[in-house]
């Protein structure tokens, strides 16, 4: 039998790779491409190491921009398959209990907070070479980006913390019992 620790340990990791690829989906499709708020370097015209500017405004700044926006999101497609292929080698016989696990999904917040706040701090902040939403204000979306993360990992800690032990080999061990007894 698995213990409440140790059936959400197994979830740990997966949940937190899926968080991060799942946050990243959400960043580059909603901020970077629908709402068009910025892009990977639309903001290297004051960033803090040099790299050079490509305005989003003109046809080559932006072809710069999507190419770098795509090799964002070619990472976080590869953190949402990582994430997926740690869950199945985790998930044999019990894909139902572990996908309604309280466990999954509040690692999975964690794991999407710790994207805004690592994207926040080193793209926003340390790098300056894009803002969640550049000019008078960018300072304000910058810092409400890292408190979405901040209230992710919290809410995720806490979503995970009150969830139902997950033994995800319940099933196997009931065939085995029902096969020892002929049934």
């Amino acid at each position: 039998m698995v213990t409440d620790t140790a059936g959400r340990r197994e979830l740990t990791l997966p949940g937190i790779v899926l968080g991060v690829g799942m946050g990243g989906f959400v960043d580059g499709i909603a901020l970077h491409q629908v709402l068009q708020w910025h892009h990977m370097l639309s903001s290297t015209n004051t960033d803090n190491i040099g790299v050079r500017y490509y305005s989003p405004h003109t046809v080559p700044g932006l072809e710069m921009n999507t190419l770098w926006d795509g090799l964002f999101h070619v990472v976080t497609w590869i953190a949402v398959l990582a994430g997926l292929g740690l869950l199945y080698s985790r998930v044999t016989h019990s894909r139902g209990r572990v996908w309604r696990s309280r466990a999954l999904w509040g690692w999975g917040l964690v794991g999407w907070g710790l994207f805004n706040l690592v994207e926040g701090i080193v793209d926003h902040h340390v790098l300056g070479i894009h803002h969640v939403r550049g000019g008078p204000y960018q300072t304000w979306w910058d810092i409400g980006f890292l408190v979405l993360g901040a209230l992710l990992v919290a809410g995720g800690l806490a979503l995970q913390r009150g969830a139902s032990p997950v033994d995800l080999c319940a099933d196997a061990s009931a065939r085995d019992h029902a096969s020892a007894r002929g049934v």
